[in-house]
């Protein structure tokens, strides 16, 4: 089956201010490698070599992390830039020429972190016929994200309390972002409004057919849309608490090789100092995150913080 897969990284990421100043947030370094990369390691692994990265925040930036995760991995990438943000939708009714030919198209988010098997999704997607299959998981522990309700027969039948025919019986799971869909449904997304939503403008009338479809998955699914989360992603992955093996990655480094830690200077278990960072005699260091180049003062004390530069940036 010919697959493309399209990865969403037009958002502001207004939760993760002041750092998505500096960079688009798929392009935040998760353990020394852009976020978006291990989007794309993943549909790598599951044998997608087209992809398709839409931009519109800081998106020279953007394109660039996503051309430099591409190269390596040695995929197809086409950037489709949004002067407007368009939303889930829209994102595809505007890469829709660059996907063409494709039999199935993945979607996901590109500001999150999710272990995902591929290759069951794919499997599902193609056994019940479906026009589009969620990957759902269990809800997290007091989370508060939209439910996404499907009937006994794996059936999506509403999402977001609102959107669809809902029904009686409904089981509520977590969607993370993660979506197959047919071809076809590019053609049924509407110009107007610009910007539109899947779950929203797209999904409703195929739900009471049948046409829209849960599966239930596993992996490790991380939300980094806070100085919180973030940098408590970091500390997990730079733990080895999370397995990236499924991204195509090595095991993180917890200090990079070119960083410089000066006698005297007291660094925690629990820190992620990127490359060419400097940590001098005094300072200390402790549950936080240095991004690459940032060099701390002597003496300087950072817990449980994000360092990006010159900017600091509380985690709490």
């Amino acid at each position: 089956m010919a697959l493309a897969g399209v990865v969403l990284c037009a958002g502001l990421g207004t939760r993760l201010r002041p750092l998505t100043g500096l960079v688009p947030k798929p392009a935040v370094p998760l353990c020394q490698i852009p976020l978006i990369r291990h989007a794309l390691g993943l549909l790598s692994g599951a044998g997608i070599r087209r992809v398709v990265v839409n931009v519109h925040h800081l998106p020279e930036a953007m394109a660039a992390a996503a051309r430099a995760g591409a190269d390596e991995l040695d995929l197809d990438l086409s950037i489709s830039r949004e002067p407007v943000i368009a939303g889930t939708a829209g994102a595809l009714r505007e890469a829709a020429p660059l996907l063409s030919g494709a039999e199935a198209v993945v979607l996901l988010n590109g500001d999150v972190l999710f272990d995902a098997d591929l290759h069951a999704l794919l499997s599902a997607h193609q056994a019940t016929g479906a026009l589009a299959t969620m990957a759902l998981l269990p809800m997290p522990n007091r989370a508060r994200y939209a439910a996404v309700e499907l009937d006994e027969g794996g059936r999506v039948r509403r999402i977001a309390g609102k959107f669809g025919p809902g029904g009686e019986g409904l089981t509520p799971w977590h969607f993370p972002g993660l979506h197959v869909i047919a071809p076809e449904l590019l053609a049924r997304i509407p110009a107007t409004p610009f910007e539109c939503d899947v779950n929203r403008d797209l999904y409703p009338p195929l739900m009471a057919r049948g046409l829209v479809r849960g599966l239930i998955t596993t992996g490790a699914w991380r939300d980094l849309g806070t100085p919180a989360t973030y940098l408590a992603a970091n500390l997990e992955v730079a733990a080895g608490r999370l397995d990236l093996a499924r991204f195509g990655l090595p095991p993180p480094r917890r200090i990079a090789a070119s960083a410089r830690v000066d006698p005297g200077a007291s660094v925690g278990e629990a820190v992620v100092v990127g490359e060419g960072c400097v940590v001098p005699a005094g300072a200390r260091v402790d549950r936080a995150v240095l991004w690459p180049g940032t060099r701390l003062r002597e003496g300087e004390v950072l817990v449980d913080a994000v360092a990006a530069g010159e900017l600091r940036v509380a985690a709490t």
